[in-house]
């Protein structure tokens, strides 16, 4: 168990390294969020987001091309939230009713794009692997090349900000 911790660790290491070496263009899927969502994390509602390392779906009330939001603690006074739509072909994997699906899910400390197989980092939002059962498989074979789709955040310590 210790040594797959590690090696969980030395994956994440080594992706936030080469992710940093080489620039990515900026993604033309990013959605838009038309207003500000904010939310209360230390309130009984968002539970899941009180310790640190916790984290959640969200859903914007305002219409919006976003899929909903994964917020993630990352210390008592940072969050991350990411897009749940995935950055590199979000339109790719369809319902029996043709209509796109979110396909991020949260395998903590991964997030996952179901569709296309690939793994991100929860801590930063860079691409790991494309194929789970490949870790550590670098680099990808170019299909996957954004990361998450990140949101810019601003906590007061008692209200959580999340916008464009």
């Amino acid at each position: 168990m210790k040594r797959t911790k590690l090696h969980l660790l030395i994956i994440i290491a080594l992706s936030a390294f080469l992710s940093s070496c080489k620039p990515v263009p900026e993604n033309p899927n990013r959605p838009i969020l038309p207003a500000p969502i904010t939310i209360y994390p230390n309130t009984y509602q968002y539970q899941d987001l009180n310790p640190v390392s916790g984290w959640l779906y969200i859903t914007s009330y305002v219409e919006s091309t976003s899929r909903g939001i994964i917020v993630y603690r990352q210390s008592d006074t940072e969050f991350l939230a990411y897009d749940r739509m995935p950055p590199n072909e979000p339109d790719a994997c369809q319902d029996d009713q043709d209509n796109t699906t979110t396909r991020l899910v949260v395998d903590f400390p991964f997030v996952v794009d179901r569709c296309n197989n690939a793994y991100y980092n929860i801590l930063n939002g860079q691409l790991i692997v494309r194929e789970p059962d490949m870790i550590p498989s670098f680099p990808t074979d170019g299909t996957v090349v954004y990361p998450l789709i990140q949101y810019h955040t601003t906590f007061d310590g008692s209200k959580l900000v999340i916008s464009n």
